[in-house]
């Protein structure tokens, strides 16, 4: 077994979000997200058959809910979001990379 880093291979100017799973099995999966000033799709909404719980490592960005609630996360904030609960990454800070840990379980 050989420990990884979260931090590793990480481009200082991703042209597109960057996502990798770390773990994937069928009960869970845990994915680091990386974005620079990238959002969901103006009319895309995720809309996932998992629940997710997901931090910010570094950076910042803005989750928007169908409902109209927004949730501005910054380093160290964490939100939990229950499947088929419809939002979309609305802001990421343009300035800086906003690394995501997010963990999507059943």
């Amino acid at each position: 077994m050989k420990p990884a880093n979260i931090y590793e291979s990480i481009p200082k100017d991703p042209d597109a979000e960057i996502f990798d799973d770390i773990i994937s099995t069928p009960g869970i999966r845990i994915e680091r997200i990386i974005s620079k000033g990238h959002t969901s799709p103006e009319n895309g909404w995720y809309d996932q058959e998992e629940n997710e719980w997901v931090m910010v490592l570094e950076g910042s960005g803005t989750l928007t809910f169908e409902d109209g609630s927004v949730a501005h996360l910054s380093k160290g904030d964490h939100i939990n979001i229950p499947a088929h609960c419809r939002h979309r990454v609305s802001w990421t800070d343009p300035n800086q990379l906003t690394i995501w840990l997010a963990v999507f379980y059943k």
